[in-house]
């Protein structure tokens, strides 16, 4: 008699996505982060909470900008200071709602201010084109380390998830080490507490170059709802410098995995990130 669990694969069948060769519904339909709206109903509701007070009330985190640069009242978001709690999109839908896709990762923290005059192409292509130079030695397969710098361990489990056989990115050449001194890539979470800076520090300088290090989760990009706490540093930029920043709380593993892929310059050029 087979056991459960033979039975069980033969019927779900091949359960691991295709992304990034191919496309995947739920990588695309994923609702990861908020966005400001556009049209006549939302620049009405933009006059009516368009000043920062009014923002502060509804995001826990500031991560609504109120945006003065001489024209009609405009709204802006801090990305990296969201946690997706949806306070803004509840409070005002006609003004927020979820931006479908987990592309969320940017190359640079301020790229992460979604309102326009932020960045330009050719800055984000020049940080490209470095980060690519540093990663073309590297092999086909590398290895990350992570560091847990204060996080609350949501970032964990979404970590953890792409191990499983949804994600498996081992099939990308993808794996974990537990030495620094045989990683390639290093993945830091949490707020950066201090008893954790200088651990964090030792592991950056015992990884071999080039190395690549990936803010995971907006604690890890900017404190989160801890950003002003005694215990925080405001996110790790502080601490070590950054390649790849992951905002969420938590992010998705589709995110997570975007993220590395863009620090490899592995995203495909129709997903390339540059909203």
């Amino acid at each position: 008699m087979p056991l459960p669990w033979t039975v069980r694969g033969l019927r779900n069948g091949v359960v691991t996505t295709r992304y990034p060769r191919h496309t995947d519904p739920y990588f695309a339909d994923f609702g990861a982060m908020v966005e400001v709206r556009r049209g006549p109903e939302a620049a009405e509701a933009m006059a009516a909470v368009g000043s920062q007070a009014a923002l502060d009330e509804i995001c826990p985190t500031g991560a609504l900008l109120a945006l003065d640069d001489g024209g009609p009242p405009e709204v802006g978001i801090d990305e990296g200071a969201c946690i997706g709690c949806g306070r803004c999109v509840a409070a005002h839908p006609e003004l927020f709602g979820w931006r479908r896709g987990a592309e969320t990762a940017q190359l640079s923290r301020h790229a992460l201010v979604a309102h326009r005059g932020v960045g330009s192409h050719r800055e984000v292509e020049q940080v490209r084109a470095n980060l690519a130079g540093r990663v073309r030695i590297l092999g086909r397969s590398v290895h990350l380390r992570h560091v847990d710098v204060g996080s609350d361990g949501s970032e964990e489990w979404e970590i953890q998830a792409l191990l499983n056989p949804v994600y498996d990115v081992h099939r990308l050449g993808i794996f974990f080490t537990a030495s620094p001194r045989h990683a390639d890539i290093l993945l830091v979470t949490g707020i950066g507490s201090p008893g954790m800076q200088a651990p964090l520090q030792r592991t950056r300088e015992a990884m071999p170059d080039p190395v690549v290090v990936i803010a995971v989760g907006t604690d890890a990009v900017s404190g989160g709802l801890f950003a002003s706490g005694y215990a925080s540093s405001g996110g790790v930029g502080g601490v070590v410098d950054v390649d790849v920043w992951v905002p969420g709380s938590p992010p998705s593993p589709f995110s997570i995995l975007h993220g590395i892929l863009l620090a490899l310059d592995k995203v495909p050029a129709r997903s390339a990130p540059g909203r």
